[in-house]
């Protein structure tokens, strides 16, 4: 069982997978705080931004908006629509690791569970 989330992880940094993700977008700490307690109480599994949680630190609103975002988008298989929290959040098919901040991936599920970004 061990060997799926290890499968996973080895496409993640491969850059072989045609996921999409979603994430926050640019806005004020109140408004993606408002964007992640509504994400947390929809659906997204938030359990791992608790405190000495895997997904705690960076501990940063916009850190956990874009988790909280991605889990609910994940949960719901990606369908039209549940990546939008109110204009707040986009869709993207470019892989963030390979955008302008360096993003780390843990997997311990078939899903994505933690993004770290950290500024260059």
């Amino acid at each position: 069982m061990a060997a799926l989330p290890l499968a996973l992880l080895l496409l993640a940094f491969a850059g072989t997978s045609s996921a999409n993700w979603c994430v926050c977008k640019d806005g004020s700490d109140a408004v993606l705080q408002k964007t992640l307690d509504y994400a947390c109480g929809a659906g997204a599994d938030c359990n791992p931004l608790h405190l000495n949680g895997p997904c705690f630190q960076p501990n940063t609103v916009r850190a956990h908006c874009n988790y909280a975002v991605n889990s609910y988008f994940q949960k719901k298989g990606q369908a039209q629509g549940s990546c939008d929290f109110a204009g707040t959040a986009t869709v993207t098919a470019s892989d963030p690791s390979k955008s302008q901040s360096l993003f780390f991936f843990f997997f311990f599920s078939p899903f994505l569970l933690c993004i770290y970004s950290f500024e260059k």
